[in-house]
């Protein structure tokens, strides 16, 4: 052992402290006390980890449980069961490996609760990194203790993981000593782990306490003469340990620190200033601290007397011009609080330099709750939903604030605020440079060339983020919108993009954490699309074109923004402790920038040579068709009619106007409604009453119907009076019937459901008026289903030729009589035994069947096609987030290539198969449902056994869980492979897609 390892030794370091400490008590036992316990006799303090520093897996497994429909307590019973020799403990001192205490406890579980438990499902959340997050309030009380020279220790019940790595997710440079059961062969209660940690810190019993969640090990220690404090809540545990210890564990005012060196000011000098601007003569004297938050302007905490003041001032040194504008905030703010925008009070600004050093501006302290982390962890998902949609609601307020009224006409300038804005960036990055990116030397060429043409003019922010917001400490209310500096007039849809970068970076991202390796479902944060639909509906617009574009500029402009921290860092300019960590995080965010870009440019393709400017949206295209060629170019006509009948929209930002708010309207719909109704509707599927209609479904119909969200199938062809319908066409119902397709249960929600579509288009285009008032009326308004019986036990029916079921005049009656299973709307075995149907029931007329059944097989044959893509995007984004969550072999799922190929490729099939069966939807609408015959076939072969291989490979990325009921994986499969007959056999659609071709070619 060298002499520097000597030195560091835990044990020496023991040693010398225990006979330094002795020397000091002996001739100074005051002193002692106060420098070394603030005023208590205790020496260290021991914590647990599960329970009091993270959450505990009983905490964990109750939310789990809710989640995955298992019966409530299942998982803690299993954990306690067998005692000292049951299988969570053997685990825990690792007697058993992870693989045989996950079979064991399986077993236990599914005893416990008469039903399937996917136990691994629980394991790999317990052992998540979204879970396993130490509490702060935790944290910070070690760093205090720590500060007050005592010794901390973790004692923990932990097990292996699979890679063989012990599970301690916590920063072990916390504690002087770390007791893992795993490592020592002995859990809590046995005293010996107690001992171990006692006589590891040097310390005697009554010179410790330790923290628990759990009576049974509180007891044990108690029993040794250890304090103990059971932690029912981390906040209030730390309160009385507070008490205990004799000094606070809490700094005053979250957030702050004490000010850094370069970043001091003259409290001399400051306080007089504030006894004049005040009219005070303070007796203490003045409190200073600094906000550890924030990369740009310095901003301080100030106390003196009762008053207490935020300090906000332009760093110090030679600054890129009009950076940094401490005056434009003062303003801002001040109109804005007038205007009902919730922004800290602003009580003056001063310009003379001599006070602080630089300019500066004073608001009043204003207390709350900042949330640093995206991921809100520690709150429910119903909680973190109303923090982003509370977030959401105040960048409306700022972007509809009068700008007559509120003073600020001349806050900038009118119009062109993207191309100022570019430009602006580039001179900031340009003056800031320290080497040649790529990335950037191409965003900066790209950028000036894709600007939007369209741009409104409000109040921008300019660095709209959660952490720029202080929230009410108990509910979701946003208190104050804080950091001014880059406010101006401008597009406010720049906001938008900027307030989603999270989406978009990793949770471990050193500067701001990101989502974008969260289940945001699982946590109930709004996506970015999601985030931004709620904007648009909010401020009552529609959805905007460009958003790649507007996300490629945000991130451009924060890599030129971390360059400018980058550079200052350099010349220690900086007011954040990590400003030099920025140097290579320009670079990235540089990358992600032009990843948007790329995205933008195959959307535009501005560079292509047209004769006529391009009114159209990017995202539609003509589909014109010459023997023996096809081809697409960009559509120039912007009148509705020819964006019905003329135009091949692939996006849903490329619909009309009317039609894009029904697809915005029911993707919320599906949001609030549909998707959390889902585990109850599947429960009544599956219970004796599932021959009835649901209530909850018959509920949810009315509240589609009062949104307007009813009947959208009926094509304009067959009703071009919308009498009926909605009056799409075939294209436009696709990309709405695509969100129904994401749910089992959503078509006949919105009344859309098979085979009701086709039967009310056959009854519409072909019924009687007395027919259409008996059964078309009942149909269309929800009240009554319809079947389809084709298929016999007893013969192969997709040859209708062998059909054995039969017909016969009788009296003016139908007799029929034969036997069918598979029947639509219930999949149930009817046999049909001398059935009359009055012959004024017949559809057209006897003879014309065929006729009627080509009719009905237009638009009604293409709508499980629709569904298949939604149902597939469905299945891969669970897959996607499931093999985020796992982890197998030593490293996750998602980074295993067979994983990451099988991701690849489903994507680019569900591609494919949506543009194929998009235009076959568009060659309906422009030549006819005949004409448009083998585009009909060639996506009813495709579509079915496209989606049973993306949803298989869901499947298998779930393992067992993906056959289980708490997923709609299996559901989903089940009706892919049906309609691979159901909807006419594979080999028959080939067959018919074979002889087209032939006869073309011919």
């Amino acid at each position: 052992m060298c002499l520097r390892q000597l030195l560091q030794s835990s044990q020496l370091q023991r040693a010398w402290r225990a006979a330094f400490l002795k020397h000091v008590q002996g001739r100074h036992p005051g002193a002692w006390r106060w420098t070394h316990s603030g005023g208590g006799p205790y020496r260290a303090v021991i914590f647990d980890m599960g329970g009091v520093l993270l959450p505990s897996p009983g905490r964990v497994a109750a939310e789990w449980e809710v989640q995955n429909h298992i019966p409530s307590g299942t998982i803690v019973k299993a954990l306690i069961s067998g005692g000292e020799n049951g299988p969570w403990m053997k685990f825990m001192r690792a007697e058993i490996t992870t693989e045989d205490f996950l079979q064991e406890f399986g077993r236990l579980c599914s005893e416990i609760s008469k039903t399937s438990v996917p136990v691994d499902s629980f394991f790999s959340l317990l052992t998540s990194e979204r879970v396993a997050k130490q509490f702060p309030v935790m944290t910070e009380a070690i760093t205090q203790i720590r500060a007050k020279g005592l010794q901390t220790a973790v004692l923990s019940n932990n097990f292996y993981l699979p890679n063989g790595k012990s599970f301690l997710p916590l920063d072990r440079k916390q504690f002087d000593v770390v007791v893992e059961s795993c490592l020592e062969g002995v859990c809590k209660p046995d005293p010996r782990m107690y001992k171990l940690c006692l006589e590891r810190l040097g310390r005697q019993p009554s010179e410790s306490i330790f923290l628990d969640d759990l009576g049974p090990n509180l007891k044990a220690a108690a029993g040794l003469g250890i304090h103990t404090i059971k932690v029912d809540d981390p906040e209030t545990a730390v309160k009385e340990l507070e008490t205990l210890l004799g000094f606070p564990l809490r700094m005053a005012v979250p957030n702050t620190r004490p000010v850094r060196k370069t970043m001091e000011i003259p409290k001399d000098a400051l306080e007089k200033y504030l006894k004049d601007l005040l009219g005070i003569q303070p007796t203490g004297p003045l409190e200073l601290l600094q906000f550890d938050h924030g990369q740009s302007n310095p901003t301080y905490y100030v106390k003196l007397a009762n008053h207490q003041l935020v300090l906000r001032k332009k760093p110090p040194g030679t600054l890129l011009p009009s950076a940094h504008a401490v005056e434009r905030e003062f303003r801002i703010m001040k109109a804005l609080g007038n205007a009902g925008v919730p922004v800290p009070k602003v009580l003056d600004l001063c310009e003379d330099s001599s006070v602080v050093g630089t300019p500066f501006y004073l608001m009043e302290y204003c207390p709350g709750r900042i949330y640093k982390d995206p991921s809100l962890p520690g709150l429910e998902p119903s909680q973190r939903r109303a923090i982003y949609t509370a977030m959401n609601r105040v960048l409306c307020k700022i972007h509809s604030v009068d700008l007559k009224a509120a003073g600020l006409e001349d806050y900038g300038k009118h119009g062109d605020y993207l191309a100022r804005q570019v430009q602006t960036w580039i001179k900031q990055y340009r003056a800031s440079e320290t080497s040649t990116i790529p990335a950037m030397e191409r965003l900066i060429e790209w950028l000036p060339l894709h600007l939007p043409r369209q741009q409104r003019t409000t109040v921008v922010h300019g660095d709209f983020r959660l952490d720029n917001l202080l929230f009410h400490p108990e509910t979701a209310e946003v208190l104050a919108v804080l950091d001014w500096e880059l406010s101006t007039l401008g597009d406010p849809l720049a906001d938008v993009a900027y307030n989603c970068l999270a989406h978009y970076l990793p949770s471990g991202f050193p500067i701001q954490p990101g989502l974008s390796d969260c289940d945001l479902t699982e946590l109930g944060i709004p996506t970015a699309e999601d985030y931004f639909r709620m904007y648009c509906l909010h401020m009552g617009i529609p959805p905007i074109e460009n958003w790649n574009f507007y996300m490629a500029f945000s991130f451009f402009r924060i890599a030129a923004i971390l360059q400018g921290v980058y550079k200052r860092s350099l010349t220690g300019q900086a007011s954040s402790a990590t400003a030099k960590q920025t140097g290579k995080l320009t670079e990235f965010m540089s990358n992600l920038a032009w990843d948007f870009a790329i995205k933008e440019g195959f959307q535009i393709f501005k560079e292509m040579p047209a004769t006529k400017p391009l009114m159209r949206s990017h995202h539609t295209w003509s589909l014109l068709r010459t023997p023996g060629t096809r081809s697409y170019v960009t559509s120039t006509d912007s009148s509705p009619a020819h964006a019905s009948k003329g135009a091949l929209i692939f996006s849903p930002e490329g619909l009309p106007h009317r039609v894009r708010e029904l697809y915005q309207k029911l993707k919320e719909f599906m949001e609030r409604h549909v998707y959390p109704a889902e585990p109850e509707l599947q429960r009544h599927q599956v219970s004796a009453e599932r021959w009835t209609p649901s209530p909850l479904v018959e509920d949810l119909k009315e509240k589609a119907k009062a949104e307007g969200l009813w009947n959208l199938f009926l094509p304009l062809e067959t009703d071009p009076e919308k009498k009926y319908g909605a009056g799409l066409t075939n294209m436009e119902y696709a990309h709405l019937c695509e969100v129904m397709g994401t749910s089992l249960y959503a078509p006949e929600i919105f009344n859309c459901s098979a085979p009701d579509t086709g039967n009310m288009e056959l009854l519409v285009r072909y019924g009687t008026e007395e027919q259409k008032a008996r059964w078309l009326i009942p149909l269309l308004e929800g009240k009554a289903r319809s079947c389809f019986a084709m298929t016999e036990p007893q013969v192969a029916s997709s040859d209708a030729t062998n059909i054995e079921s039969s017909i016969r005049e009788e009296d003016g009656f139908y007799v029929i009589n034969g036997h069918k299973w598979w029947i639509t709307g219930g999949h149930g075995e009817v046999l049909f035994e001398q059935v009359r149907v009055p012959k004024e029931n017949i559809i057209l007329g006897p003879g014309r069947g065929f006729e009627i059944a080509q009719g009905r097989l237009g638009p009604g044959r293409i709508h499980h096609c629709m569904r298949l893509i939604g149902c597939s995007e469905r299945a891969l984004a669970l897959m996607k987030a499931r093999v985020k969550s796992r982890v197998a072999f030593g490293k996750p799922l998602v980074e295993q290539g067979t994983v990451l190929a099988d991701i690849a490729l489903s994507r680019v099939e569900i591609e494919q198969a949506r543009l194929l069966v998009l235009k076959a939807a568009h060659v309906m609408d422009v030549v006819g449902n005949k004409a448009a015959a083998l585009d009909i076939a060639m996506i009813k072969m495709v579509a079915p056994s496209m989606a049973s291989r993306v949803i298989d490979r869901a499947i298998q990325a779930f393992g067992a869980a993906g056959l289980s009921s708490n997923y709609p994986l299996a559901q989903f499969f089940a009706g892919a492979r049906a309609l691979r007959f159901a909807d006419g056999p594979d080999e028959v659609h080939r067959a018919a897609v074979a002889k087209m071709e032939l006869k073309h070619h011919s």
